[in-house]
């Protein structure tokens, strides 16, 4: 019998279409192997219950708890309206706190005889907040009888019950049925891991692994699984990259070695201040990967504010020095404008090519946008093609097929997140040869999230920010427990205007679309915090006729026309504007030193990157700065939690580990863009930084011997399930 085949097999087949449907749509499962790899989230002792005090909000979650009262209430409404609505709360407990469920109307019967005090079962729901009290309504529950002899309670035999990730659709205890049906094929599971190096670290075979993690025994079984399937993920993940690397390494490149007295050379000797030390540090590295005959591939991260647009310039500058052209590729219009605008004033004289006065090292730095008038844009194109312009600047706009260059030798992509992999991929397809790679980004990346996300790339990082830097203040305004903190948060912002400085108020959401807003509208019966997020449109107004009368006002969106954008900034930027109400737009690049204050509403909707990166607009020149951070999320909620800890640290790095802990890894080849599931299960980059590291060497040792991995077909079929097509291309293009 073919082996390969029993873990192929289409759950619709072994599970019925039904139940198979729903592991499809809601958890990205479809075989046999995927229900196989789909792991417990954690483990639940018969005798030991749950810690209902720590429950995340907003999250499906499963918990073990007794009943400790059940009461019925009937009520009128306009259903009932002579008193017969029914409504059941039923309060469990854990010893560790008490949680309320809630049935309402013909849900109430069931539960109303089943839930009795003393009963103890699993409850699955989403944990929401009624009345400033955690509560799961009409939660899906399955009673633990001890004495019961029913199948039900056969499938929970054994001491450790696993919590599986769950949906609304379909509770984790059916999911363990689901696994029990196919859990015999796992002895059919090929072994990707070498057996040197299985059994160099006596790990468990992968058929023992997928066994002991959903069916333990004992905690030690649990363990054992899972220090093997983390090896089973890292190492198949590095192959992949070390297989990437391996293939980039064979590709030719023209080097690039910039000429002695040229642009560079007179480009250094106009600076007004030194470098920092991490930054001739960097450069070295990049001008050393500019030299060689294959293509640089190189990530450089940096804090906000730390240098690495000039970085990135003398690279560029280097590269023309050799004759070639570099471009720059921005995820904004209004961040292109501004990194045209701001390299202009760098390069001075450099920068004017062929114009009068233009120094003659000098080469053309050239700007092109989706937005630019015919005349302007046919100019930046001819300058392209004939080499004219050492340096372009743009967005997507240089991607489109008319777009030619003379000979395109560094590609540098500001902030890496927000470009698709085939925008990047078109751009490097430009050049006659591959061209040297540059990706910028200012989200600090932990070494082994750069490992594996980033494991193509060599990574170079600027951690000192320069001299004269000033601090940012950060603290959490909780607008619904103490109002009176808001209206002190915009007399903040007064006095700082009073002083001669400048602000910025952030909010999700623009406001001037119906469909927006309803998509952000929940059923009504979703509590308050369901509101819609709140919008530029409608903040800005408030404020202008409201805390922040009589101060210059303005807007800045997405979705403004570009030239508007560029005037509404250029104001801000001339001090013509003392506050800006903005999206996320001004997230990345705004340099407006003159801003010491920013205050961002529902801060609790945005990421903790992100707000690290939003809060790194203000404090950019001598002033100090300030950043405000309000939400009307409970105390106890995790949203605050996350808000603390950004209050607590400008460490970006810190906040990234904190980011990656509380969101897990998303999935590490790119596709959590697209939304499907990540192939990261058990290993956590953050905690096991041991085992990447380890696998990082052992996977490039097996592509050095092997680079087909003709030898390994276990491997094989695991890189086959982990590379769909879609992540193929992203490691292709990466």
């Amino acid at each position: 019998m073919d082996l390969v085949p029993a873990l192929e097999e289409p759950l619709k087949k072994v599970l019925g279409p039904a139940t198979a449907k729903v592991m499809a749509e809601h958890l990205g499962l479809h075989s046999v192997g995927d229900l196989l790899h789909h792991y417990p989230r954690r483990y639940e002792e018969r005798g030991q219950l749950t810690h209902l005090a720590d429950l995340p909000m907003d999250e499906h979650v499963t918990v073990v708890a007794q009943v400790a009262d059940a009461r019925l209430h009937t009520f009128a409404s306009a259903k009932a309206p002579r008193g017969k609505g029914q409504r059941l709360e039923v309060t469990i407990t854990d010893g560790s706190g008490r949680l309320q469920l809630v049935f309402f109307g013909n849900g109430v019967h069931k539960p109303h005889k089943e839930l009795l005090p003393g009963t103890r079962a699993l409850f699955a729901g989403k944990v929401s907040v009624f009345n400033r009290r955690l509560q799961l309504a009409h939660p899906a529950y399955e009673l633990l009888r001890g004495e019961d002899v029913s199948e039900t309670v056969d499938s929970w035999a054994g001491a450790l019950i696993p919590i599986y990730p769950a949906t609304a659709k379909l509770e984790s205890w059916k999911i363990a049925k689901s696994i029990q049906t196919v859990l015999p094929s796992a002895g059919e599971a090929l072994d990707p891991l070498p057996d040197a190096l299985r059994e160099g670290r006596s790990l468990v075979s992968l058929p023992e692994a997928l066994l002991k993690i959903h069916r333990p025994h004992t905690k030690a079984d649990i363990a054992d699984a899972r220090n093997r399937l983390k090896w089973d993920e890292a190492f198949v993940l590095q192959v992949a990259l070390a297989r990437r690397r391996h293939a980039d390494a064979q590709l030719p490149a023209v080097a690039r070695v910039p000429a002695p007295d040229g642009l560079l050379t007179a480009f250094d000797a106009d600076l007004p201040f030194t470098l920092t030390d991490g930054q001739q540090k960097v450069s070295r590295e990049i001008f050393d990967d500019l030299a060689t005959e294959h293509p640089m591939h190189r990530l450089l991260q940096g804090e906000v504010g730390s240098g690495k647009t000039l970085v990135a310039l003398r690279a560029m500058l280097a590269v023309v020095d050799a004759g070639g052209q570099a471009a720059m590729l921005a995820p904004t219009e209004v961040l292109a404008q501004q990194h045209h605008r701001s390299i202009v004033e760098m390069m001075g004289e450099l920068a004017e090519g062929g114009m009068l006065g233009g120094s003659e090292q000098a080469t053309k730095v050239v700007l092109l946008t989706g937005s630019m008038g015919a005349a302007a844009r046919r100019q930046a194109l001819l300058d392209l093609v004939t080499g004219e312009a050492g340096i372009v600047i743009g967005t997507h706009a240089l991607i489109e097929d008319k777009v030619q260059f003379h000979d395109l030798g560094l590609v540098v992509v500001d902030e890496q997140h927000r470009f698709g992999v085939e925008q990047r991929d078109a751009l490097r397809g430009k050049g006659k040869q591959p061209p040297h790679l540059l990706v910028m980004t200012a989200t600090p990346i932990p070494r082994t999230v750069a490992m594996t996300v980033f494991g193509d790339l060599e990574t170079s990082v600027l951690d000192q920010l320069p001299a004269g830097r000033s601090p940012i203040a950060s603290h959490v305004v909780p607008s619904a427990d103490k109002p009176h903190f808001l209206t002190r948060a915009w007399e903040r912002v007064r006095e700082e205007v009073g002083n001669g400085h400048q602000a910025y108020v952030v909010c999700p959401r623009i406001g001037d679309d119906e469909d927006e807003s309803k998509k952000a509208r929940k059923s009504p019966e979703d509590e308050a915090e369901k509101r819609p997020p709140l919008a530029v449109l409608d903040v800005a107004e408030q404020l202008a006729k409201g805390p922040l009368k009589g101060l210059r006002v303005e807007v800045l969106h997405g979705r403004m026309p570009p030239d508007d954008k560029d005037a509404v900034m250029r104001r801000f930027a001339a001090g013509g504007t003392d506050v800006l109400v903005a999206t996320t737009v001004i997230e990345v690049g705004v340099n407006v030193p003159n801003s010491t204050a920013m205050v961002i509403m529902d801060a609790d909707r945005f990421g903790v990157s992100q707000l690290h990166q939003l809060r790194g607009r203000v404090g950019r020149g001598s002033a100090p700065g300030l950043c405000l951070l309000v939400t009307d999320m409970p105390e106890a909620s995790s949203a605050r939690q996350r808000l603390n800890a950004v209050a607590s640290t400008l460490d970006g790095f810190e906040l990234s580990r904190i980011d990656l802990e509380q969101r897990r890894e998303g999935d590490v080849l790119g596709q959590a863009q697209s939304g499907a599931r990540s192939s990261l299960r058990v290993l956590a980059v953050i905690d096991d930084e041991e085992i990447i590291a380890e696998a990082r060497e052992e996977a490039a040792a097996v592509v050095a011997a092997d680079p087909e991995l003709e030898h390994l077909p276990g491997l094989r079929t695991a890189l086959d399930a982990l590379l769909d097509e879609d992540r193929e291309q992203y490691l292709d293009k990466g």
